[in-house]
């Protein structure tokens, strides 16, 4: 693998991470030029983005506004664990879920 190859897989990762529209900026950018790093760590927070979404739809509609408190941070954990490891250049799943995501989003990449 090319280190021009290498440093887009590390720049799709980390830009994964970064909102929504910047996972959508990121999966462009891998279509362009698939890397298996870019393409984990879209799975990864793809994951994260969707659990975060429903996890908090699901506390809102309950009316447990402690308990949405609770699952952001803990989801703002599980994302600086991914995104550390983007930097790092790494593919780390997250703790739980990280090969679910992996599995469930396999078309993705």
């Amino acid at each position: 693998m090319s280190s021009s190859s290498t440093d887009n897989g590390k720049t799709v990762a980390i830009l994964s991470y970064l909102t929504l529209i910047g996972w959508i900026i990121a999966i462009v950018m891998n279509n362009n030029n698939k890397t298996e790093l870019g393409s984990f760590h879209l799975r990864q927070s793809l994951g994260l983005f969707v659990l975060a979404l429903g996890l908090t739809i699901l506390a809102r509609f309950l009316g447990v506004s402690w308990g949405a408190q609770i699952i952001q941070l803990g989801l703002f954990v599980l994302w600086v664990i991914g995104f550390i490891g983007a930097i790092q250049g790494e593919k780390k799943e997250v703790p739980f879920l990280g090969a679910q995501f992996q599995d469930w989003f396999k078309g993705i990449g």
